[in-house]
């Protein structure tokens, strides 16, 4: 009996949960700097756009400065990710800071000063080129520490949980302090975090990845993250993510305006992230028997399905606020079977690169999103902005479902001696 009571607090003390990947040694270090690090990140694109809106008086101008902010990010971001993985997270992170500081400074100041629309966009490009992507060096650090434990899946799944509770601060506190004290009070308060928590984040050697140790196979097999076929995949599926966040940004918005009661769009897209926490909360919390791949495929034919229902529900506020929890509930199970796989596909010296590719393609699906549905939404109203993140998930659930083989991590090859006296390489797969 006591063997037994024994035996049974053993297998759930090493059952993955959060309780535990909370204990992991070193692990609060890297955890608390980088999330005072990354809560600028959701900040950037709202506190662009109030502060352009206020001092030219066009949305139209905002959201354009504000988009060529997030394509600079999206196509810089996996080359920071890179670099990071060559010569370490804090040679890039320090410089990458205080760029991005002066480059937000700057554009501050040339909205203030009445700059021309051409002089915003020359500063946005810097400043989004230079976004710290202080999300994935978080991954990456988790990777390293854990290195193939099951906790890799609860680490993703607190790493979404996480980055849907700044998407949720972070715009209400740009907003509260652009309205509420000056149009460039979120902008500053931005640049002041990143220096602050970037750096502070960069401190941290400790648990910083090993970088630079390439193997010559892995160098010619591995240049770049983007090489790997399965991260491909995973760039297209998250881009498809993407169109769902930009999809439904831009389509709340106009129907909420629609109907008169332009107050809701918070409560509506509330409903949609705290789908999305409570998902990321219990995939974290769930021992699972089967393999990220499979729940990868399961969790994005649910979001593409439930995505695909959008737009027949505009007639009701009730209806469409209860399909959007739904949608935020599909959407953490595949954000979080994605960033898994990346752990048994990418070799450890490439893996910040593959994170930042994965996190640069949603920003990429969102900023073209939100220019398509905000075109449609003009033309022919939130329904047709709806069908953005169908067509987005759609699209992206056929590449999965096509070249999901292409998620299954290479055997490694391995030499082995043939007769004796001998040594015949042979290669076994």
């Amino acid at each position: 009996m006591a063997s037994t009571v024994a035996s049974d607090s053993s297998r759930a003390s090493a059952r993955p949960g959060y309780g535990r990947l909370l204990r992991t040694p070193g692990a609060w270090t890297f955890l608390l700097p980088g999330f005072a690090a990354r809560q600028p990140f959701a900040m950037l694109t709202i506190g662009i756009v109030l502060l352009v809106q206020a001092t030219t008086g066009s949305y139209g101008s905002a959201g354009a400065v504000a988009a060529v902010t997030g394509v600079s990010m999206a196509l810089f971001a996996p080359q920071s990710g890179k670099l990071a993985d060559r010569y370490g997270q804090r040679a890039v992170l320090v410089p990458g800071v205080l760029v991005h500081t002066a480059s937000v400074s700057a554009l501050v100041a040339l909205a203030l000063t009445g700059a021309p629309l051409w002089a915003l966009f020359a500063a946005a490009v810097p400043t989004g080129a230079s976004v710290p992507q202080v999300g994935p060096m978080v991954r990456a650090r988790w990777a390293a520490t854990l290195e193939k434990s099951p906790l890799m899946s609860t680490a993703a799944a607190f790493e979404s949980v996480t980055d849907e509770f700044t998407f949720v601060v972070g715009p209400v506190l740009a907003t509260a302090l652009c309205t509420g004290v000056h149009p460039a009070a979120g902008l500053v308060a931005e640049a002041a975090l990143t220096l602050v928590g970037g750096l502070l984040f960069a401190a941290q050697r400790r648990t910083q990845p090993a970088h630079g140790l390439v193997t010559a196979s892995e160098r010619a097999e591995h240049a770049s993250a983007l090489s790997v076929p399965g991260v491909r995949v995973l760039a297209v599926a998250f881009l498809g993510i993407g169109s769902v966040f930009g999809g439904m940004q831009v389509s709340l918005t106009a129907f909420t305006e629609e109907i008169g009661n332009p107050g809701a769009n918070g409560l509506l897209y509330g409903l949609f992230a705290a789908g999305n926490m409570l998902a990321g909360v219990a995939v974290g919390a769930i021992a699972w028997k089967n393999g990220p791949r499979r729940r990868l495929l399961v969790g994005y034919t649910g979001l593409a399905v439930a995505a695909s229902l959008l737009w027949t529900t505009t007639s009701s506020m009730a209806l469409l606020g209860a399909l959007g929890l739904v949608v935020g509930v599909f959407i953490a199970p595949a954000l979080i079977s994605g960033y898994t796989l990346v752990d048994d596909l990418v070799p450890a010296s490439a893996r910040t690169e593959a994170f930042t590719w994965l996190t640069g393609a949603v920003a990429l699906g969102q900023a073209s999103a939100v220019t398509v549905a905000g075109q449609l939404a003009d033309g022919y109203g939130s329904t047709a902005g709806f069908l953005v993140p169908l067509g987005g998930t759609a699209l992206a659930l056929l590449t999965l479902a096509s070249l999901r083989s292409r998620l299954v991590p290479r055997p490694v090859a391995r030499t082995v001696a043939r007769g004796v006296g001998h040594r015949v390489p042979v290669t076994v797969d």
